[in-house]
């Protein structure tokens, strides 16, 4: 039997289809390549933004056959106002029939101010592409049922993870009601952090501590225990030029307030908040020498001997604080994954080994926990950087 040819009508409908597959792949491509650039813009304020999350807003017009961007918007310092008015206010009429790319879902919720949702039909915006969805029940879907009540396109999840990674703070906060919390080693050639009584030990490079510095610089809370903070004798501020400003507070975790009043973080308490965490009865604390420096007492619980992590977490968040960065050595971030609180791993590791009665680090890249995936490695000068995010 011989094959027939397919019919005229039958080539012309794959015909068809092969063309909206590309019209797809090809609409595909144009949003990732504007939504990566709203989440580049989103970074630019994060750490900075209060409670509210650091949102990235696009608005571009294809009138003219190409095209462009006619609108940008970024959190404002301080949570106000929200990306999406700022892009639109800087679009003005050429809002109308465009396509906003918007890092985080629209807010659906009456607070001071209208509903970003809104104002993106209000400006007449014709197509909306989302990364994130909000989780806060508020918002979440609403903000998009909105749009497609209005007859605008919406098209969600687009670079969705990639958004996720900076808005992990506000996300965590929304779902799990704690602060969300970043553990951050540098480790050496031979999984060692550090040297039995010698305090700090230089195991990595100017680069890789200048990139430390700028993830200092977006974090709300820096964190490490009393033992690092009478050993090392840190100040934990940022301290690459022009972030000096954006030092986080920090975080020490004291029960016993052993930190002594010519600490440096004592000494630079006018540079950078510093709070002083204890189970301490308040009554103590009044007439403590600590009370005189400018720190401020954060009360904690005392489980099990030890202070209470996920309690303090969610203090944090209940403070509108969303990212806690932990630098603390091996008894603090052992605490951290037993528990399981630790949400991001970074790792950094020398190209040295360290000799004598070395302290084996709590992680390595050879034992990290079955439940973190491996996001991406960098280099910075002769260290490597490896950076985990737990799924589920």
């Amino acid at each position: 039997m011989t094959e027939q040819p397919a019919s005229r009508g039958a080539a012309n409908h794959d015909a068809a289809n092969h063309d909206a597959a590309n019209h797809d792949t090809a609409n595909h491509d144009t949003d990732c390549q504007f939504m990566a650039q709203a989440i580049e813009l989103a970074r630019t304020n994060e750490g900075l933004t209060a409670s509210n999350p650091s949102v990235g807003t696009l608005i571009v017009s294809y009138s003219s056959g190409d095209a462009e961007i006619v609108g940008r918007g970024v959190t404002a310092i301080g949570g106000r106002p929200h990306a999406e008015p700022q892009a639109l206010a800087e679009a003005g009429s050429r809002a109308r029939g465009a396509t906003a790319y918007v890092t985080l879902e629209p807010c659906a919720h009456h607070g001071r101010t209208p509903p970003c949702a809104d104002a993106l039909v209000a400006a007449g915006i014709a197509r909306v592409v989302g990364a994130a969805t909000d989780p806060d029940h508020r918002v979440s879907g609403k903000g998009y049922d909105i749009l497609r009540a209005a007859g605008i396109e919406v098209v969600e999840g687009v670079m969705a993870a990639e958004a996720a990674y900076g808005l992990a703070g506000y996300l965590t906060r929304r779902v799990k009601n704690r602060a969300h919390v970043t553990l951050k080693l540098a480790i050496s050639a031979n999984g060692k952090i550090g040297l039995r009584g010698n305090g700090q030990v230089a195991i990595t490079g100017a680069e890789a501590r200048d990139e430390v510095h700028r993830q200092r610089a977006i974090a709300d809370i820096i964190l490490v225990g009393s033992g690092t903070a009478l050993a090392d004798d840190p100040e934990l501020t940022c301290r690459l030029p022009g972030l000096e400003h954006r030092s986080p507070i920090r975080l020490i975790l004291d029960d016993g307030l052993k930190l002594p009043l010519k600490s440096k973080l004592i000494q630079t308490v006018r540079q950078a908040p510093l709070w002083i965490a204890t189970s301490r009865p308040q009554s103590d604390l009044a007439s403590h020498p600590l009370a005189e420096t400018g720190a401020e007492f954060f009360a904690a619980e005392k489980i099990d001997g030890r202070l209470a992590l996920p309690e303090m977490l969610e203090d944090i968040a209940a403070r509108g604080l969303s990212t806690v960065y932990v630098e603390g050595g091996k008894v603090v971030a052992e605490a951290f994954l037993d528990e399981s609180l630790v949400d991001r791993i970074i790792l950094f590791t020398g190209p040295d080994v360290i000799e004598g009665e070395g302290v084996q680090s709590p992680i390595t890249a050879a034992t990290i926990p079955s439940d973190f995936i491996h996001l991406r490695s960098e280099r910075f000068g002769a260290d490597r950087m490896d950076i985990y995010e737990r799924v589920g």
